[in-house]
């Protein structure tokens, strides 16, 4: 379980949209847009290091990675129903790239819809996350 759901998956995840940025892929792809899960992997809680070590004269990169992460990526909850997560995303990233989902067969449906319904967001940013972010995305 260590190397899976607790904590493997989302270092590796982490890791490697890292390793996206720092080879160039969005500088080459500007429009490429990916989602990933778990209220980012842990990177909106890293972003502010990211920039801070990472800067465009070590990288070579066009933008900072905090650009990367807010211009380039949508992050959803998958199982991660804890507010102090949701909000660190909000804060880094905004509203506008995050989606609802859930890990379900794995974690509650009910525990999930619950969550959304108790963010601390106007009733509006609640339908953005719910469903009007990933409707524009995934042209729905």
């Amino acid at each position: 379980m260590f190397a899976m759901a607790a904590w493997g998956w989302h270092i590796e995840t982490a890791t490697h949209v890292i390793r996206l940025i720092l080879g160039g892929v969005f500088d080459r792809f500007p429009r490429l847009q990916l989602i990933i899960g778990h209220m980012g992997e842990a990177l909106p809680f890293m972003l502010p290091r990211l920039d801070m070590t990472l800067p465009a004269a070590v990288t070579s990169l066009h933008r900072a990675p905090s650009d990367y992460l807010r211009e380039n990526l949508h992050y959803t909850f998958s199982g991660f129903n804890w507010t102090s997560a949701f909000l660190e995303l909000l804060f880094q990233i905004g509203v506008d790239r995050i989606m609802f989902s859930t890990d379900y067969p794995y974690a509650s449906m009910a525990q999930a819809t619950g969550f959304l319904d108790a963010i601390p967001v106007s009733p509006a940013d609640r339908e953005r996350i719910a469903h009007g972010n990933a409707d524009h995305l995934l042209q729905l």
